[in-house]
């Protein structure tokens, strides 16, 4: 966890000086407190004897209420500035993890999952944050006081510093004891919440499935399952914790009733007075209230730690794909190549895909068409970097897109994603996602490219009207059109649509295409597509099966010598449609 504190700011450093000085100061009344506490007692019964008068009495008695007065503006000011260092280093953690998740590649994500990474952003820096508050108020006060009652006590008497002694001796084993048992289990309950995060987000984004499956039962056991054994380890740690409190008030009642008892033996014997009995009692309190706190520190500080520990876990990662020191200048314009490329996971000792390659021109349209799993969709997210190939070149206007910052790499593509993703705000939000400064009259074009202007503007508020997030209050289609409608919004030099029109039905997607056609025609358009009607015009054509390409033309010359290609046309469209 102390890898952490190198985030904190320079006015935090400042901040923990004035925090160590207050609490010496709070230390310091406390100790004072003792002393006129003695003090008191002892003017009492001198003014019982006719040794000294009651002015005494009301000296000591406002000097402990100036002390006691100090002492909780020191707690007040320690809090409070504690409090604001913890919260300012949780929030500069929380957004250096959203950062670092947010330059991840889909590598990267994989690795940890989603839920996790919700649980790190979330959960794990908020135990970081209520450790650090408790250790900030704890870790200088309850050394200090117990080092500052230590020393002031065995001055005091022998047999009463050895009672307490024994009393702290007890407090330290049971708390170890306790830590022994409890310490396992605070280890695995962030990866228990991670699993149950998981299972509570599988259900509520497959909500319409298990619902016409009728698997409400099912889900509910998995989730039943998850939750349970979350369960058992919450009540065990609480029903050891529980047991803290008790043991604790029966040590520190013990050691009263002891220091009370030898007291009474040592006035009787004259060896003491009672003065010195209630302020060695005050300062036993002191020492014992002390070793509780820092074993309350110990025992909060293995959760915070796993905590931790997972959130550099997230900030040590190291990204797949990073950015060139120095970008390389651009020497083609809308061309995109791929020069004998090819991918496997970092999980897998299987090329996904093999030996690609080919070069789409300026204004041209070039498709992609397979079987399920023949790497379509990977081929074409290797242009973004959404990962970067294994073997070979990518090349985007005639550089390596690894020579391209990936910000200057993505302001020339236009990428509509096989499912339509839309944010919370309104339509044009949406559509003006990439390009936030563009004019309304771009985003109505826009949105008449896409074939989307007719069914927004029936909308209650047409352009201004609210999308739920995940866009869950349109359909498949309209969210397909409203994703073609932010890309064209960019105006791109490269569009990217991976099976962009599969929901769409035949006459809406002739439509958006002969749209695309004509008002972005200087733009090259790379099509991943599953309908043999959307890809029929387009200037190239590439066939993969597992992986390789096993034809590349027009649709006409893969008719004739592509059977992969062949097979695929023939089992959607009739030879008469094909004009064979």
């Amino acid at each position: 966890m102390f890898k952490l504190y190198k985030k904190l700011r320079p006015l935090d450093w400042v901040l923990l000086a004035v925090l160590l000085g207050l609490t010496v100061v709070q230390v310091w009344c406390t100790m004072l407190l003792v002393d006129y506490t003695r003090e008191i007692i002892a003017a009492i019964t001198r003014v019982s004897y006719g040794l000294a008068t009651v002015n005494d009495i009301w000296y000591n008695g406002g000097m402990m209420l100036a002390v006691a007065a100090g002492s909780m503006a020191g707690q007040v000011l320690v809090g409070l500035i504690a409090a604001s260092v913890s919260t300012g280093l949780s929030a500069r953690i929380r957004t250096e993890v959203y950062n670092k998740v947010d330059g991840f590649s889909i590598a990267e994500r994989d690795r940890f999952s989603t839920p996790s990474l919700i649980t790190r952003t979330t959960n794990d820096v908020q135990q970081v944050q209520m450790a650090n508050i408790l250790m900030l108020r704890m870790a200088v006060a309850a050394p200090v006081t117990a080092i500052w009652a230590v020393v002031k006590i065995q001055t005091a008497s022998t047999q009463l510093t050895i009672a307490t002694a024994v009393a702290v001796v007890a407090l330290v084993l049971f708390l170890a004891v306790l830590m022994i048992f409890v310490m396992p289990k605070f280890r695995i309950m962030q990866k228990l919440i991670d699993k149950l995060n998981g299972v509570s987000r599988e259900n509520l984004t497959g909500i319409r499935v298990i619902r016409a499956y009728n698997a409400e039962d099912y889900q509910e056991k998995k989730f039943e399952a998850a939750n349970e054994t979350i369960t058992k380890a919450q009540l065990f740690t609480g029903r050891m914790m529980s047991m803290m409190w008790p043991v604790m008030i029966l040590i520190m009642n013990g050691i009263s009733l002891a220091i009370y008892w030898l007291g009474a033996s040592l006035i009787n014997k004259g060896e003491t007075d009672y003065a010195t009995v209630a302020a060695f009692m005050q300062l036993a309190s002191q020492i014992i209230m002390a070793f509780m706190m820092l074993m309350m520190m110990f025992v909060i500080l293995p959760r915070a730690q796993v905590s931790a520990k997972r959130i550099n876990e997230v900030l040590a990662t190291p990204l797949s794909v990073c950015d060139p020191e120095e970008e390389l200048p651009l020497t083609e314009e809308g061309t995109v190549e791929f020069k004998d490329v090819s991918f496997e996971y970092s999980d897998s000792d299987e090329k996904v895909i093999q030996n690609i390659s080919f070069k789409a021109n300026k204004g041209e349209t070039v498709a992609f068409i397979g079987s399920t799993g023949s790497g379509k969709s990977t081929l074409i997210n290797l242009v973004p970097r959404f990962f970067d190939a294994t073997e070979g070149q990518v090349l985007v206007d005639g550089v390596d897109v690894k020579n391209l910052k990936q910000s200057t790499l993505r302001r020339l593509i236009g990428y509509v994603p096989q499912k339509g993703v839309l944010f919370s705000g309104t339509v044009k939000s949406n559509i003006a996602f990439g390009a936030p400064e563009i004019s309304d009259e771009e985003i109505i074009s826009a949105a008449k490219i896409a074939e989307a202007d007719g069914f927004i503007t029936e909308m209650e508020k047409g352009y201004d009207s609210e999308i739920s997030q995940g866009g869950k209050n349109v359909s498949g289609g309209q969210k397909q059109r409203l994703s073609i409608a932010r890309a064209v919004a960019v105006k791109p030099e490269i569009f990217i649509f991976d099976d962009s029109f599969s929901a769409l039905d035949y006459k809406t997607d002739k439509q958006v295409r002969a749209n695309l056609k004509e008002a972005v025609a200087g733009a090259t358009k790379l099509i991943v597509a599953q309908r043999i009607g959307t890809i029929m015009d387009a200037d190239k054509i590439i066939v993969l099966d597992s992986g390789k390409a096993v034809g590349c033309g027009t649709h006409e010359q893969l008719l004739k010598d592509c059977k992969v290609y062949r097979e695929i046309a023939l089992s959607q469209l009739s030879e008469e449609e094909l004009g064979l």
